[in-house]
């Protein structure tokens, strides 16, 4: 059961994690842009910063707010790395494909916001599930660099991730309307979705990807 004061304080507060998350996106187009430039052997050492960030966000998540500052340049840096993937399949699918595939994410993230901040139903449970489906997730992708997947088992990968990071923007919206979220967690709740709206575009221009291949 809820407190009214509860579920009032997590609404006034979605306003700012959404308005975080928007800014967010746009940092990380800039770091899109920005990848054009930057030299290939850069990439590498970015994506280690990168994921250095990540754990250490992960790590403080219960002791200690992430500030603005740490959120936008991370998504900033997060767009430069994600610029060599998005210009492969800018030159193996066509635009028209990756804008299908942004907008297809787009769709499924904003609908699946609305019917987690609409419903009654309490998600939480999904929580332990979707870390589980994470971790394994994160196994396979290490698995692939060194032994690559087939495509056909690419593609179910691929769909395993749509599924996981779906549950996740359930998951995380859900848990802003049904508990107190605090205007110091707001940097985090917006790494939050970016993260899961990222990973949901990943894994469908990956699928997008596949198909494509076998036409």
């Amino acid at each position: 059961m809820y407190s009214n004061t509860e579920f009032v304080h997590s609404k006034s507060v979605l306003p700012s994690v959404l308005r975080a998350f928007a800014i967010s996106l746009a940092f990380a187009t800039l770091g899109l842009c920005a990848g054009v430039f930057v030299p290939p052997a850069l990439f590498m050492p970015l994506a280690i910063v990168e994921v250095g960030m990540l754990l250490v966000a992960f790590f403080l998540r219960r002791k200690k707010a992430i500030s603005y500052t740490f959120l936008y340049v991370f998504t900033f840096i997060s767009g430069v790395t994600t610029y060599p993937i998005i210009a492969y399949y800018l030159a193996t699918m066509g635009a028209n494909l990756v804008l299908q595939a942004v907008g297809t994410t787009v769709v499924v993230f904003g609908g699946l916001a609305i019917y987690a901040s609409k419903t009654k139903r309490d998600l939480s449970f999904l929580g332990g599930f979707l870390f589980a489906a994470l971790l394994a997730l994160v196994v396979l992708g290490l698995f692939n660099i060194f032994w690559p997947l087939s495509s056909t088992a690419m593609l179910v990968y691929s769909f395993i991730g749509v599924l996981v990071f779906s549950g996740y923007v359930l998951f995380d919206f859900n848990r802003m309307k049904h508990y107190s979220i605090s205007p110091e967690d707001v940097p985090l709740m917006a790494l939050n979705l970016y993260l899961d709206f990222i990973n949901l575009l990943l894994s469908i221009l990956r699928i997008f990807g596949i198909l494509n291949s076998r036409d």
